[in-house]
């Protein structure tokens, strides 16, 4: 089994040090691409659905399995891939940490606490390590919490693209720079996951057999992409983007402004014990 790398800069760059906890090698990174592929198909069949309009669409259940099937295997690839004992506790830690501060917003009112420790885990960590922090920390913030339900393979996966997608912004950038490139990122983060969960949903909460009709934000089988879109980015904006979406957003936002610094650098020493170099000896203790 590799051991997981830390890539350091030339001596006297000014670049920060790059923390791989778990490397990301061409077959783990195919599956990635895989599972994100099988779970956007998954989030985005309704507006794909060929029947007629008024038709009755169950909801497809064997979707929820199989997500969470495809998931698992990319945890189970990125461990092959590289991740000792530490960085496993590591993740254990920061999951743990994650799901107690879901439980003191949950949501209410837009109010959470979760996205901005996902993204700065994933910023230090790396993407493969913000994938399964995203995985892990929905997954036990919802047996907290008992919200285990449908929609959670749908938490995870979204949360999984949150912390993959920290980990593959610009290295080189560092300082106040870094902390406001996190907060770009976190903002649209965290309209994109409101926008992908209300996709997971939409179909099925105005109803799917109703006749279309002039003002209908309710989901139409067999109509075209285009108006299906139209009523989802109309619904969307009308339910969650001025609440719940604007309020994770600002609540991300402040965090990490408040409380990233102090955080990144408190990671950042974690990660060097952490993470072993490549031909370092592990000493115990």
């Amino acid at each position: 089994m590799s051991t997981p790398t830390k890539l350091g800069t030339k001596p006297g760059t000014k670049s920060p040090l790059k923390t791989v906890a778990m490397p990301i090698g061409p077959r783990t990174a195919g599956v990635l691409a895989l599972a994100s592929l099988a779970g956007l198909m998954m989030l985005c069949w309704p507006l794909l659905l060929d029947a007629e309009p008024g038709q009755r669409v169950e909801p497809p259940f064997v979707f929820l399995a199989l997500l969470t099937l495809v998931i698992v295997v990319v945890l189970a690839e990125m461990g092959e891939g590289g991740m000792d004992a530490r960085v496993l506790a590591v993740l254990g830690v920061l999951s743990a940490i994650n799901a107690v501060l879901r439980g003191f917003g949950a949501g209410t009112a837009g109010i959470e606490m979760v996205f901005f420790l996902l993204v700065l885990g994933g910023r230090v960590f790396g993407a493969g390590f913000g994938f399964a922090l995203g995985c892990t920390s929905m997954f036990a913030s919802a047996l907290l919490t008992a919200g285990v339900g449908p929609w959670l393979p749908f938490q995870m996966i979204c949360a999984a693209w949150v912390g993959m997608f920290a980990g593959l912004l610009p290295r080189r950038v560092t300082g106040r720079a870094e902390v406001a490139m996190l907060v770009v990122y976190a903002v649209v983060a965290a309209y994109l996951y409101g926008m992908l969960m209300n996709l997971s949903f939409w179909p099925f909460t105005l109803g799917i057999v109703v006749p279309e009709h002039e003002g209908s934000l309710a989901y139409v089988a067999g109509a075209p992409v285009l108006d299906n879109a139209h009523r989802f980015l109309v619904y969307t904006l009308l339910t969650s983007t001025g609440g719940w979406d604007t309020g994770r957003a600002i609540t991300t936002a402040v965090a990490i402004v408040v409380l990233g610094p102090a955080i990144l650098t408190t990671l950042r020493r974690a990660a060097r014990r952490a993470v072993v170099t490549a031909g370092e000896p592990v000493r115990a203790g």
